[in-house]
Parts: structure tokens; sequence; C-alpha cells
């Protein structure tokens, strides 16, 4: 099966196909993600070799002479956002779990000096167990070290933080932002500083004191204040990044999380990782669109934008062929 849509990167717009596939000799499932060459930053992230049981991982990637093809773990519980739409928001429990999740593979990012910078429920997986899996790296920079600063102009406009709305040099701290927003999202059913106008919403974000539903619990207020505080300096994780997050009495025993010992408080409605439910039956029959340039697989990549793109996960070498 396979779904369609297009995605900006800065002023680039960018045709997206996502194509679920089997592997012939092995029978696994992955998620093959296809772009028409155009800028393309998220290889270089994926192939930093990232060990993290809440972010996606790359297993292949090649290229014709027009387009490039990434193979990725196949997530089947679809995104938060397709949740949030069909559950309006979540039970504490459950938002302080995927909160839990999403810190610590936010935090394992910035171990390796890149900043995520596009945390949306759009971008934010479940998969069969229920559990969170971050995905789509295209906004991610890298060579940031926890202090450090960026200055570009990126990100979706109801989770930009104030000081990339004012143009100001911001740091790693742009994701605790958006985690703030996130769990906001979860728990009340909208972003925080959400208006249809755009110039509402973006005085909003540098003005607006944060409103919270009567019904959240202290532990969740104070870290929602703590993460949506305007002022990068004083935000909680600003400072010492994760760290200052997993001291708080909302969060989780980092060890077990990230063995995956917690158990989920949601569990879907899935026999397991191959299980296509979840997703639109309007998309999953659809075939594998010849557009996609398959046919000139082997054309010799000299012609295309990207040499040495091509790329198999060591643990894969030697195993299978692709």
């Amino acid at each position: 099966g396979s779904a369609v849509c297009v995605c900006c990167v800065g002023d680039v717009f960018i045709l997206l196909q996502v194509v679920l596939a089997r592997h012939r000799q092995s029978g696994s499932m992955y998620a093959v993600k296809v772009l028409q060459k155009q800028e393309e930053r998220e290889r270089s992230v994926l192939l930093k070799g990232l060990q993290h049981p809440f972010l996606v991982g790359l297993h292949f990637s090649f290229q014709t002479s027009h387009t490039l093809f990434f193979v990725l773990d196949y997530i089947n519980g679809r995104d938060l956002f397709y949740h949030l739409q069909r559950e309006g928001t979540f039970p504490e429990p459950r938002a302080t779990f995927y909160s839990a999740e999403m810190a610590s593979a936010l935090g394992y990012l910035h171990s390796l000096n890149i900043v995520y910078r596009d945390l949306k429920p759009e971008n934010i997986l479940l998969d069969s167990g229920d559990h969170v899996v971050l995905t789509d790296f295209g906004l991610c920079k890298e060579g940031v070290s926890v202090g450090g600063t960026m200055q570009t102009f990126c990100g979706t406009p109801e989770y930009l933080a104030p000081e990339v709305l004012l143009g100001h040099a911001y740091s790693g701290a742009v994701d605790w932002w958006g985690l703030g927003n996130v769990l906001y999202e979860m728990l009340h059913g909208l972003s925080p500083f959400y208006s249809r106008s755009k110039a509402e919403m973006f005085e909003n974000i540098l003005h607006a004191p944060l409103q919270l539903h009567r019904s959240v619990f202290q532990s969740a207020r104070s870290l929602l204040h703590g993460l949506l505080e305007k002022d990068c300096t004083k935000r909680l994780g600003g400072e010492h990044d994760l760290a200052e997050l997993q001291s708080h009495t909302f969060f989780l025993s980092r060890d077990d999380l990230l063995a995956r010992k917690v158990p989920p408080p949601f569990i879907p409605n899935l026999s397991g990782p191959c299980d296509v439910r979840c997703f639109d039956p309007e998309f999953t029959p659809l075939p594998v669109p010849a557009s996609l340039g398959l046919s000139d697989m082997l054309e010799d990549v000299a012609n295309g934008a990207f040499p040495g793109f091509s790329y198999m996960l060591p643990a894969e070498v030697g195993v299978t062929e692709p």
C-alpha cells in the first residue's frame, strides 16, 4: 500500500510518498519513504547510527536518477495526531507515559549534538506495543552542543518557540518547548496558544499567559509551566537538558523506560508489528506507483545529486540481500 503527501522544507515543497514494503527474503516489513531529489537533510541524521527505542531506525537507503528511498522501521500504530483527533484528549497517565518516552528520545538526540526542532503530533508515531517512535528528521540541526545556538527560522507555526518567532539565536531548549506543547495538547485537545488567526497565535505564543484546565494535576502543572516558560534561559531543560526533566516528579524511571519495562497504559487493538488495520483502507490496497522510478533503479547514480547515498544497516550485511 502507499500514501502520498506534500511537505515543506523551508521554501522547498517536496513530493513525499510512503510505501509499505515486505522484504522478499526475510519477510520483514518496512516503511519506504520516497522523496524527489531536492535539498536533503534527513539521511545524515539517520546515518548517525541512532540506537534508541523511541527513534525510527534506517535499514537501507538507495536512489534512482530522480528519487531518494529510505527503508525505515515500519511503525503501525499511526501518529499521535490521528489518535488525538479520534479521542480528543488522553488521561494523564497516558500523556505522562508518552511524554517520558519523547523526552528520552530528545535527550538522546541532544547527547549526539542534534536538535530535533519539529516536535508535533504528526511526527510522533505509536508502535504495536503503544510505545512512542519519533520520525522525520528533516528539520534536525546537527553539530549543536548543549548550550550552543542556531539561527534558522523553521518549524510548524503553532509549535514555534518564542525565541524562534523573535528571530533570536536559539538552543536545544526549543525541543523542550515543543514537548510542553505536545503534552499540553494531549491533556487539553489543542496546542496551548492556538488561534485560527496566525498573527493572533504568534502574539499568544509571545505574550499570552499559560491557561491550564483545573483537572490537570499539580505535577503536570509544574512541568508544563517549566517547559512552556517563554524565557528560554529559565525554561526547564535549558541548562542541564534531560537531567532537569528526569528529576521532576512527573517522570518515570529512566532505566525501566529505556528497557521498555514500563507497561503502556493504552493497549492498541493490533495483532502485531505487521498489522495494517490502523491505516485508512483507501490507501493500503493501492499498488506501488510507476512514478516511483523503480524501473531505473540500476541507473548509474553518478547522474544523481547524492553520490554515496546507498546504505545498508551493518546488522543487515550478510543476512539478506536488499
